[in-house]
């Protein structure tokens, strides 16, 4: 499972960096067969007339212009949109590398926490980069494949998320209802084969609505009002009935998001009724404290994502579900690792100790040695 989830990382990682080598070298591509300013079809109403480059794409490919009503605030987007991306990364990446290599967190929270950290890493390594690159260079093409490509990756990443959260939450039930039977009932095997059946779960639903979309005739000139590739602003542009897709869409998006969300809260009041029960005030904060953090994950993500799934219509106004497309694209994969590491004491005494660590390798004195800077950090990591 490991290896099929470093696999799916560093194709990843590939596709941005072939994406952006593209970019680079790219020369001005050739212009759409209607010249001059971009088209009133691609453009939202009231919004000022496009720049050049929002005609760089050719005439068989897409053009992403999100934010094209802000076109002022695209450098401003671009330059706090790095960062935050770079801060996903780093701390996904640094859950991931904690939870496998430290043996004080080998429980079943840990190993889902682990899952989550890598799911967010395939989420954004799939969407930030061309954010980055629409937001500065504006209209550039993107080819039917590659489009495709990044609909089946986001929808697949949704899903399994939603999926995984439930487990997480079944996993804290489990905890503090049944605490005599955790260690027989949450199995290494268990752990696996829920962790892959949430990895594989987001497989079919994406592939079977990224195939569908894809087989409907796009007219006219192909300016997608968003940021990536997604259900609702590529069915703006389709010239055919998409009644039956969407109804379609519409039940889909309940059962993967609203059904696991009411399993989530189900599970939630199974806790809530167990812990009014503990005789001790220590008790009962001890018990809240550990499903403290992935209470908020949950409440960050259903409350960013369900505005924009749960009605996929073609008639919508992408301009003002942009921004929350933002939040959950880079706000919640930045905000994710922070929630878990600055409320959790195992996850900043293991952060402490990688440090620590590391010094102790330098100076080839294992426990020795350690400098009054290094006492510091892992001191202040720990009082964080």
């Amino acid at each position: 499972m490991a290896v099929v989830m470093i696999m799916m990382v560093v194709t990843l990682v590939v596709r941005m960096v072939v994406m952006i080598a593209r970019w680079l070298r790219r020369p001005r591509a050739r212009p759409l067969r209607t010249p001059g300013p971009m088209p009133a079809a691609w453009a939202p109403p009231g919004a000022p007339a496009a720049p050049p480059a929002a005609n760089r794409s050719s005439a068989g490919d897409f053009a992403l212009l999100g934010f094209a009503h802000l076109p002022a605030l695209r450098p401003l987007l671009a330059a706090l949109s790095l960062p935050a991306f770079l801060l996903a990364l780093l701390g996904n990446a640094l859950i991931a590398l904690l939870t496998a290599r430290d043996p004080a967190l080998r429980a079943p929270m840990y190993f889902f926490l682990r899952q989550l950290a890598l799911l967010e890493l395939c989420f954004s390594l799939d969407v930030v980069p061309r954010l980055l690159v629409t937001l500065l260079r504006p209209g550039l093409g993107v080819s039917p494949a590659g489009c495709a490509l990044q609909l089946l990756l986001v929808l697949s990443c949704v899903t399994s998320e939603c999926f995984l959260l439930t487990a997480m939450a079944w996993d804290r039930y489990v905890a503090i209802c049944r605490p005599l039977r955790y260690g027989a009932i949450m199995s290494p095997r268990l752990c696996h084969l829920l962790a892959a059946a949430c990895w594989l779960a987001g497989v079919p639903v994406s592939l079977v609505f990224t195939a569908w979309l894809f087989r409907f005739p796009f007219c006219g000139p192909r300016g997608i009002r968003h940021f990536f590739c997604d259900i609702a602003p590529l069915l703006s542009l389709v010239c055919a009935d998409t009644r039956l897709f969407e109804a379609n869409v519409l039940a889909a998006t309940v059962l993967v998001i609203m059904v696991p969300f009411c399993l989530i809260a189900t599970s939630y009041v199974g806790i809530l009724a167990t812990v009014l029960r503990m005789p001790s005030a220590r008790g009962r904060h001890k018990a809240l404290s550990t499903c403290a953090s992935h209470l908020i994950v949950v409440v960050l993500f259903y409350g960013t994502t369900g505005v924009i799934h749960l009605r996929p219509k073609a008639s919508y106004s992408p301009e003002s579900k942009q921004v929350v497309s933002l939040s959950y694209t880079l706000v919640t994969p930045m905000l994710n690792p922070l929630i878990y590491s600055l409320r959790n004491k195992e996850v900043k005494a293991a952060l402490g100790r990688l440090f620590t660590q590391k010094y102790e390798r330098k100076l080839g004195v294992p426990g020795m040695g350690r400098s009054l800077r290094q006492w510091r950090i892992a001191a202040w990591i720990h009082r964080m």
